[in-house]
């Protein structure tokens, strides 16, 4: 699948996987049982998760936990891509 159908797809998703005040390892096993059961999630970084880290960095941390790619962030949410 090419990008430009993924990003039409990806723009189409409702975010799925809220990190919170708990952080990126209380989401890390229902973001992997997700994306094996679909190839695109979406994720959305409420303010208490980001402390003073970027979007992108917790997309990129939460990427290597789950074996997946951060497919594009927007704010502050991300698209995992497996």
């Amino acid at each position: 699948m090419c990008a430009q159908e993924l990003r039409k797809r990806a723009h189409d998703l409702d975010v799925t996987v809220w990190v919170g005040k708990s952080g990126i390892e209380a989401v890390v096993d229902e973001l992997d049982d997700q994306l094996s059961d679909r190839d695109l999630v979406k994720v959305k970084f409420l303010r208490s998760a980001r402390g003073a880290a970027t979007t992108e960095e917790l997309a990129d941390d939460l990427a290597r936990r789950t074996d997946a790619e951060v497919f594009e962030t927007r704010g502050h949410t991300a698209v995992m891509h497996r």
